[in-house]
């Protein structure tokens, strides 16, 4: 069984992104995005990035930023990927020469994932998130995941509302490369918990043989 990736999204304490290196997190997530209440700013990320330990990956995640927004965090964090989780266009996410994910809005009726595929074809991967397009994700929701989607080939990322109890089912439902949470390992809007963070790795690991 192929070993599914985990990234944790909305750190914004050092001791968060710590605990969650320790359990074994792929990557972590920084929210560019000033109305977030999980919102931190370049230099706020370059502090906990700084005492990350080495290859534990850090994603900027942005929501319709500029140019401008986007090209500071760029230069002052250096971070291994971007996502852009608004209505960015393709050529925007590829302006930056840089990897990047891009979420699509499932909680918008009729999507063709195929299409999305198509037009961010040179994305390292397409994140479900359970918003509506222009909405921040982070809302402990999920989607609706006995909808019909064929998925594309390439990487999906699955969010939106997943915690321990319900990682196990979104990964036996997609199958995909990897998971992400937030509010879900959380005691607060961006405080994380780290037995909930605990919880859910073991949620993901253990159905591994």
């Amino acid at each position: 069984m192929n070993r599914v990736r985990v990234k944790i999204c909305g750190i914004t304490r050092v001791e968060d992104g710590l605990a969650a290196a320790r359990l074994g997190v792929d990557a972590v997530g920084f929210v560019f995005h000033p109305e977030s209440r999980r919102a931190v700013s370049p230099e706020q990320a370059l502090e906990i990035s700084r005492r990350l330990p080495p290859f534990v990956a850090r994603v900027a995640l942005f929501l319709d930023a500029s140019d401008d927004e986007v090209a500071h965090v760029v230069a002052r964090l250096r971070p291994d990927l971007l996502q852009f989780h608004g209505n960015e266009a393709p050529e925007f996410c590829r302006s930056f020469a840089m990897p990047y994910l891009k979420s699509v809005p499932m909680g918008e009726a009729d999507l063709d994932l195929n299409a999305w595929a198509r037009a961010y074809g040179d994305a390292q991967g397409l994140l479900l998130d359970a918003n509506r397009a222009g909405q921040a994700g982070g809302s402990g929701e999920t989607f609706d995941w006995s909808a019909e989607h064929v998925l594309p080939d390439m990487p999906i990322v699955v969010a939106g509302g997943l915690s321990a109890d319900n990682v196990d089912a979104a990964i036996q439902r997609f199958s995909p490369y990897a998971v992400d949470t937030s509010s879900g390992v959380e005691s607060a809007p961006g405080i994380k918990d780290t037995q909930r963070m605990t919880d859910f790795m073991r949620a993901v690991t253990n159905r591994i043989k």
